[in-house]
């Protein structure tokens, strides 16, 4: 018995070993941008990072949560035409003109809440709520450009070393 015992708290271990996810890495927390300074990291501009930028009606190079939320009004109202919904269609015509490919994410099937194959102004303004508060690293009601960036940390193999072989002087092997 006290052999299971042991058995089962040897196999949960690992379980109970495994961290939280952290949170998105931003250019707005020191050890991201540490970590991009040192050229271990790239710096990317998400679609939807580039659509809330757009919002800075007053150029003052900060997102207030009243620009934001105008903003997503106006991006709405400008693809609705005057219509309280958008369908699926239309909605990949908005992300095109906004986000710079009609596939870019949120999908419609993430922004469309209630499941009625149509898209509201609140159900938008709900979804990208979400990305207000996730941006806004730290939580003083506007964003600003370093929370605007996402640095992600460099693969193993990316780079200058992909093409290079086993010597080291980027020589490729002939077969």
């Amino acid at each position: 018995m006290r052999i299971l015992l042991l058995l089962g708290i040897g196999l949960a271990s690992p379980a109970f070993a495994q961290d939280r996810p952290s949170p998105p890495c931003t250019a707005a927390t020191p050890e991201c941008a540490r970590q991009a300074a040192g050229g271990n990291a790239t710096i990317i501009a998400e679609p939807v990072s580039m659509m809330i930028a757009a919002f800075d009606a007053d150029r003052d190079a900060r997102v207030t949560r009243a620009e934001f939320d105008a903003g997503v009004r106006q991006s709405f109202d400008a693809i609705a035409s005057g219509s309280t919904t958008m369908g699926y269609i239309r909605f990949g015509d908005w992300a095109e003109r906004w986000l710079g490919n009609r596939n870019a994410l949120p999908s419609p099937f993430d922004v469309d809440a209630d499941g009625s194959n149509g898209i509201t102004v609140d159900e938008l303004l709900a979804r990208f709520r979400r990305y207000f508060a996730q941006y806004d690293a730290d939580k003083d009601g506007t964003i600003v450009r370093a929370e605007l960036l996402t640095i992600r940390a460099r693969r193993i193999g990316d780079g200058e070393d992909r093409d290079r072989d086993r010597d080291g002087k980027g020589r490729r092997r002939r077969n």
